[in-house]
């Protein structure tokens, strides 16, 4: 896991972004603001009257996950340093007796190309751990439409993949396109497309296709997608044809957020419900994150940020009843 630090106004505009331990995505990918209702009429009337774009498909149920906590195991050590306004490098050291422990050394360097307050290219991300497993991560906008991603990840001294894609944003739609693990000689590979368009100022609705090859055997696999955006709270649908993913995000006040979501897998054999919140205290910088399952499964976390230090400590609690397994994490971030 990696923990919220501070650095400079542009490092701390490059978000977490990797199932692995991995590299940050800029800003720019998440959900729109919604207009201010439009008045007056003609011309005005007309521009106040387009839809906005609806974001990347994949951050659909974004704002839901954000509020849950993320589990940390053991003791995990993280420092910040940044050099300059554009380039950063961290250090991570985690001991654990359920994951592997190890030693991280990672880097970031933001470009100078600007195209929002909080949004620079290029991006580039990266870490390695001290057996030589490496993730990297090129981020570009390679014009005002189109930005640009590509992914490395080795295993040791063995390749495990890489993936480029190309995303288009127009003014009331995104499409994205991108080629995972792409093989001529050995005739394998994925490649995975996906399309969101805005129906009404708070609806979108999209789709994804996924086409898979390998040798001896080749699916596709097609789900459809919709998200409602109010004032407050966001609703979203992924429905797939084995799969369901549902959730519900709520902001109750400036304080209290609130997360639902439910998950089904193959024909609904495998079914989990969870609810999250997420509680900050601004005048303690303090903030708390709780969830539970129909697993069973209860966990939170609390983290403190002690200014002006530049020092945040984070702890961490999960209890599978089920399995009746206890683990806690503390973690300390500095810079």
């Amino acid at each position: 896991m990696v923990f919220l630090s501070s650095a400079s106004p542009r490092m701390g505009s490059v978000l977490a972004a990797s199932a692995a331990p991995a590299p940050p995505l800029p800003p720019g990918f998440g959900l729109p603001p919604l207009p201010p209702p439009a008045t007056g009429s003609g011309p005005q009337r007309e521009a106040k009257n387009v839809l906005p774009n609806p974001g990347a498909f994949e951050q659909c149920h974004q704002k839901c996950k954000e509020v849950f906590p993320t589990q940390v195991n053991g003791v995990r050590l993280v420092l910040n340093k940044a050099l300059s306004k554009h380039f950063q490098v961290n250090h991570s050291l985690q001991l654990s007796s359920t994951e592997d422990s190890g030693y991280r050394f990672g880097t970031v360097f933001v470009g100078s190309g600007q195209a929002g307050p909080a949004e620079f290219y290029p991006v580039l991300v990266g870490d390695v751990d001290s057996s030589g497993s490496l993730n990297a991560q090129v981020i570009h906008r390679v014009t005002d439409r189109i930005r640009s991603k590509v992914v490395f990840q080795t295993h040791q001294q063995t390749f495990v993949t890489w993936k480029a894609d190309a995303e288009f944003r127009g003014e009331d739609f995104t499409a994205a396109v991108a080629f995972t693990n792409p093989d001529v000689l050995d005739d394998s590979g994925m490649v995975i497309t996906h399309y969101l368009q805005s129906v009404t100022p708070a609806l979108a609705m999209g789709g994804q296709l996924v086409y898979r090859r390998r040798p001896g055997d080749e699916a596709s696999f097609l789900s459809l997608v919709g998200r409602y955006t109010g004032s407050n709270f966001v609703g979203a649908l992924t429905l797939g044809w084995a799969s369901v993913q549902a959730s519900y995000y709520h902001r109750a006040s400036d304080k209290l957020q609130l997360g639902v979501e439910l998950e089904t897998g193959s024909f609904l054999e495998d079914s989990s419900m969870t609810f999250g919140y997420q509680l900050d205290v601004p005048e303690a910088n303090l903030q708390f994150k709780g969830v539970i399952n129909s697993n069973w499964v209860v966990g939170a976390t609390l983290e403190k940020k002690l200014l002006p230090l530049p020092l945040s400590l984070v702890l961490c609690s999960f209890l599978n009843h089920q399995k009746n397994k206890f683990h806690c994490g503390f973690g300390v971030v500095i810079g």
